[in-house]
């Protein structure tokens, strides 16, 4: 186990991508935890204010993602400083991405509808980092040879390839597969060539006569909808704590 941490987190200077993805994940389940303690009136936290304004924790994420990430950046790959400064940075990221929606909305929306946008980007930027430290680069490059690179043109071939197929399934209205496709490009081939999603701009431009496309492109999705929204609202339930209601409280955010 020695050894493979060794070949593969600290030679490729992978141990701050480590360190960051690590307190990333462990400040959002804190933070979740707090906020649903105050939220149900529990334990001794309590919402932070100042002078009657309420200090989202937003607020103290934004600063420590800046202060984590110009010190990350200042501080190369190695080293203490660097190891530091990626824990800094994730607790930041953490902080801010735990409150994207009310980002997003400009509006306190932490325990409604819309709140459930901050739990699904906290799990796709969880599992997109996931990935370079599981040894995929981006546009596919863990997937030339070394021939290949000496070759410029295959290898800028391979990269505007791969890029405009994450562009197509972007366009498609495939926005997690595309994220997913900058590291493994199977996935945005699956997303580029599958019908687009109802409302997108590849739907609304490319469709317009093609009925017959519009009709198994607004069934496909139903049934995917139908499929996939009740499991990802149960998990998001789960790490959101969504389904504790507890009439009367406020939004519960510190």
């Amino acid at each position: 186990m020695g050894h493979w941490f060794s070949r593969n987190i600290l030679e490729p200077g992978k141990l701050p991508m480590l360190l960051a993805l690590t307190s990333f994940v462990l400040t959002f389940l804190v933070t979740r935890t707090v906020t649903r303690l105050i939220r149900a009136g529990k334990g001794p936290f309590r919402n932070v204010s100042s002078g009657g304004l309420h200090i989202h924790h937003v607020v103290p994420g934004v600063v420590l993602t800046v202060l984590g990430g110009f010190g990350a950046v200042a501080s190369g790959r190695h080293g203490f400083g660097a190891a530091a400064f990626a824990v800094v940075f994730g607790i930041g990221a953490g902080l801010v991405l735990d409150e994207f929606a009310l980002i997003l909305h400009l509006d306190d929306v932490y325990w409604s509808e819309e709140g459930r946008q901050s739990v699904e980007v906290v799990v796709l930027t969880a599992a997109l980092m996931l990935l370079p430290l599981s040894g995929f680069s981006p546009l596919g490059v863990d997937d030339v040879t070394a021939e290949e690179r000496q070759d410029r043109v295959g290898f800028i071939l391979t990269l505007v390839l791969n890029f405009l197929l994450i562009l197509v399934a972007l366009v498609k209205g495939k926005l997690r597969m595309a994220l997913i496709g900058v590291f493994v490009p199977f996935v945005a081939i699956v997303g580029a060539v599958r019908l687009a999603r109802p409302g997108s701009w590849w739907w609304r431009r490319l469709y317009r006569r093609r009925h017959r496309a519009r009709a198994r492109g607004t069934i496909r999705a139903y049934r995917h909808d139908k499929r996939w929204t009740r499991v990802r609202r149960k998990v998001q339930d789960l790490i959101g704590g969504f389904q504790e209601r507890v009439p009367g409280r406020g939004s519960g955010t510190p």
